[in-house]
């Protein structure tokens, strides 16, 4: 598994790009890549968890979606990740 972290600014042009961004989510946690994701209680960012093998397939997920470039959002961390309880471990 991977993670990704971002952060966010104040630039109103992130939340213009956030409708495509979250029905990606959707398709990609109904495809069985994405596992949780989701912002943080003060909208300072966000944390998502993605079931992918390696840091390339993590790099198409990213690539395939604007809103990871889009004015007001920075991924300030990209970390691959090996649970040892929950989702994945089983």
């Amino acid at each position: 598994m991977h993670i990704v972290e971002l952060a966010f600014d104040d630039d109103p042009r992130r939340l213009d790009a956030r409708p495509a961004h979250r029905e990606r989510l959707q398709r990609l946690h109904a495809d069985g890549q994405l596992v949780l994701a989701g912002p943080y209680a003060d909208d300072s960012g966000a944390l998502l968890v993605f079931d992918v093998a390696t840091a390339a397939d993590l790099d198409a997920v990213l690539d395939a979606d604007p809103y990871y470039r889009a004015p007001g959002v920075t991924v300030v961390r990209r970390q691959e990740w090996n649970p040892v309880i929950g989702a994945g471990t089983d």
